[in-house]
């Protein structure tokens, strides 16, 4: 379980919805919520990736006051499944506090050798799939009087490598909406933050971009700053946090 960390008060009795939370920054996110009493539910294309984590974070939240855990499988790039893992939320716990926008894929392949294939299933995966989940929680934000959008982008959005021009510009392009989306609805207490880490040790991706090593970040670092930007008072909105390795070896 994640160590506890302050100002878990301020989110005991939240109620989240994590997608990509089987694995990785989803699943750090989700453990270290769920240790804060926030009832979580987690997305996934996998459901059998999504029953092990279920089980996972139940045997680490056995202790009262810990938050429970439900799964919503399918595929956000659809917006009739994103609608259904809101509706999860409100049917299992009755609302909707929070959604961290975690999801994401990365197809890194020179632009001659991506398919088009390739291309959309990272634009679709990273961009689509975060405006279908804001436009069906919005208005149960809405409802609750106010809440949290977190999207967790990446340096990748502001500095682009060889490589990765379908992840970059995805990222590129979620940094410009988040931006847009907090715009729009901090006079409503609906506030919107971007966290943009830098290198994660984590399977993300494949191949040796993502390969892991002992300098890098680790999802526990990612979630720390999730429940961090959770925790400032509501006068206050760190719309942007970038995350960097200290060392780079």
């Amino acid at each position: 379980m994640c160590e506890t960390m302050p100002h878990s008060e301020q989110l005991s009795g939240k109620i989240a919805v994590v997608t990509g939370g089987s694995r990785g920054i989803g699943f750090a996110v989700t453990e270290v919520l769920v240790s804060f009493g926030v009832d979580v539910v987690i997305s996934g294309r996998s459901h059998e990736g999504l029953e092990s984590a279920r089980s996972r974070l139940e045997k680490a939240a056995a202790f009262e006051g810990a938050g429970r855990v439900a799964i919503a499988q399918g595929d956000l790039r659809d917006p009739l499944h994103a609608e259904q893992v809101i509706e999860t939320a409100v049917d299992r716990f009755g609302g909707l506090d929070i959604l961290v926008n975690n999801a994401g894929v990365g197809r890194f392949k020179n632009i001659l050798d991506q398919s088009v294939d390739d291309w959309q299933e990272v634009i679709e995966t990273n961009l689509h799939a975060v405006f279908f989940c804001c436009k069906a929680a919005i208005p149960v934000l809405l409802g609750r009087g106010g809440g949290w959008i977190i999207n967790i982008s990446s340096l990748a959005g502001s500095h682009p490598f060889a490589g990765g021009s379908a992840y970059c510009a995805s990222k590129a392009g979620l940094d410009a909406f988040t931006t847009s989306l907090m715009l729009e609805l901090r006079q409503y207490d609906i506030r919107v933050s971007s966290i943009a880490p830098g290198s994660v040790s984590t399977s993300f991706g494949g191949g040796a971009i993502h390969q892991t090593a002992p300098w890098k970040l680790t999802a526990s670092d990612v979630a720390r700053v999730v429940t961090d930007v959770l925790s400032h008072e509501q006068h206050s909105l760190p719309s942007r946090v970038e995350l960097r390795p200290s060392k780079l070896s």
